[in-house]
């Protein structure tokens, strides 16, 4: 009898993308019973070294996966989720959301220090303008620094004494076993993530969905819509200074929201509750409620985005 192909998995070459579509495959072999290999795809935000604002931000690592799988070169791609934009992807279907890693940013800073700690005027690296909206907003006295690279890169700017921390995802640095580089972590009812954070979105072409449901996971799945639903509500991109975190529990989702404006001096808030049950879809009517109290208190002014 003939052996089924293997599942191929396509992921972009990093190592934090690739440890993290491994550790997928693995679930999944062990899961579904089938043979999996990657395969490596180059994304035009790999390629390039300008900030994510500077070349398109929304979607520059996720569209090449997505072209790679709508011409046959692999059956299944890996995002990390906070990358993947709000809006569908004709003939793709985002099957399977595995259960969520730690969707908090942590600070790897010099000497183990603590936000709080640094001292007045340090440097503090960060490819992200919500993680420095927030970091102004927190700490007016530090700078922000433009920064882009892998972790290991951005890890060894602040061994090199370039910079006194850097800003990254605590899950991130899970996956590539190096969270003993992490001096705090950040209490998200504080400073609330990216959209999806700490979660991976499996996607597939239209009609394949059996290939990875056995990996999705309910919760994470219904918290992650919630969150990238205020997201897409805000009509605000990937790359925009606006956090979001949503959890499940008892029954109950709890939706925290998050607009900054590019200089961290202004922000507003909006947390709110709905049922899991007797609501048709409690992800959307959260996001309403959220994205409505925020827009209603000028967000879309304070984002600078045109409506």
């Amino acid at each position: 009898m003939t052996e089924a192909p293997a599942l191929r998995i396509g992921t972009r070459g990093s190592a934090l993308a690739v440890a993290q579509t491994s550790a997928f495959a693995s679930a999944l072999r062990t899961a579904a019973g089938c043979d999996t290999r990657l395969v490596t795809v180059t994304t035009e935000g790999d390629r390039s070294a300008q900030p994510l604002t500077g070349i398109g931000g929304e979607g520059v690592f996720a569209t090449g996966l997505r072209h790679a799988l709508l011409a046959g070169q692999c059956d299944v791609v890996v995002h990390s989720l906070k990358d993947l934009p709000t809006a569908p992807w004709p003939g793709l279907i985002v099957a399977a959301i595995p259960p969520r890693a730690d969707a908090r940013d942590a600070l790897c800073a010099r000497d183990g220090l603590a936000l709080d700690a640094l001292p007045a005027g340090a440097r503090v690296g960060t490819g992200s303008p919500r993680r420095a909206a927030q970091l102004r907003a927190r700490r007016p006295d530090v700078a922000p620094v433009p920064l882009r690279g892998n972790v290991d890169t951005r890890l060894a700017a602040v061994a090199r004494g370039d910079l006194d921390a850097v800003l990254l995802a605590a899950a991130g640095l899970g996956r590539l076993g190096r969270a003993d580089a992490i001096t705090d972590l950040l209490a998200l009812d504080r400073w609330p993530t990216a959209p999806g954070q700490g979660a991976l979105a499996v996607e597939v072409r239209a009609g394949e969905e059996p290939l990875v449901l056995a990996l999705d996971d309910a919760p994470t799945r219904l918290a992650v819509t919630a969150e990238r639903r205020v997201l897409a509500l805000l009509e605000a991109g990937c790359t925009a200074p606006v956090g979001v975190h949503a959890t499940t529990d008892g029954g109950v989702l709890h939706l925290a929201a998050a607009v900054y404006d590019a200089d961290g001096r202004h922000v507003l808030w909006s947390v709110r509750d709905v049922p899991t049950t007797d609501v048709p879809d409690p992800a959307d009517r959260a996001a309403q409620l959220v994205a409505r109290e925020l827009l209603d208190a000028g967000a879309a002014d304070l984002m600078g985005v045109l409506r």
